[in-house]
């Protein structure tokens, strides 16, 4: 089931994995809202590069998930709450914070 989410107005793309009974919630949507970046694929690559641990457990961390969109159905990168923990650790930004409660209210729901 896919649905959106609002983080401070921010649509974040999630999906409910029945299967797993976890949330998974699209990588860029977070990235571009913690960062305020327009190109949240560069960022992910510059990250990649800066955080050698992070990327070598990318694989485990980030699931591409099928999601319906605009131009139908596409494979995006999702990450459950705690893969979605670590990568926020390596971003520099003052909505990390707010971010995690939030994320946590969402896994709570």
């Amino acid at each position: 089931m896919n649905e959106i989410k609002l983080f401070e107005s921010k649509q974040v793309r999630t999906l409910w994995d029945s299967l797993e009974e976890k949330w998974y919630f699209v990588v860029s949507d977070v990235i571009s809202i913690l960062t305020d970046t327009p190109d949240a694929a560069d960022y992910i690559k510059k990250m990649r590069k800066r955080d050698g641990i992070l990327s070598d457990a990318w694989s485990q961390i980030v699931i591409p998930k099928q999601f319906e969109t605009a131009g139908g159905k596409q494979s995006l990168n999702c990450a459950e709450a705690k893969g979605l923990l670590r990568i926020i650790q390596s971003i520099p930004s003052a909505k990390a914070e707010p971010f995690k409660q939030w994320l946590a209210q969402v896994w709570y729901e």
